[in-house]
């Protein structure tokens, strides 16, 4: 059973929403998703990405493997959150 972090659409026909969900890598785009792990939104202009950063480090660690788009959204996350801590602080 491969699996793969990926963006599932659930927006509008001009207003795109995905979710980032764990689904196997056979299934379709928006089928069944083992987890749902964030929410994004290409068209907000604050806060657009909200991303469950353990739960991606606990699916990677298990073996599975994001697609480009949605590792640069990661990489993303992990540059903002030091920033809200600091913030938090």
């Amino acid at each position: 059973m491969a699996l793969k972090i990926r963006l599932a659409r659930i927006g509008t026909r001009h207003l795109p929403v995905y979710r980032v969900v764990v689904a196997e890598a056979r299934s379709r785009r928006d089928g069944a998703a083992v987890e749902q792990i964030g929410t994004y939104h290409p068209k907000q202009s604050d806060v657009a990405l909200k991303v469950d950063l353990e739960r991606v480090d606990y699916w990677m660690k298990n073996g599975a493997v994001p697609t480009s788009t949605v590792q640069s959204l990661i990489k993303k996350a992990r540059q903002a959150s030091p920033a809200e801590a600091v913030a938090a602080d």
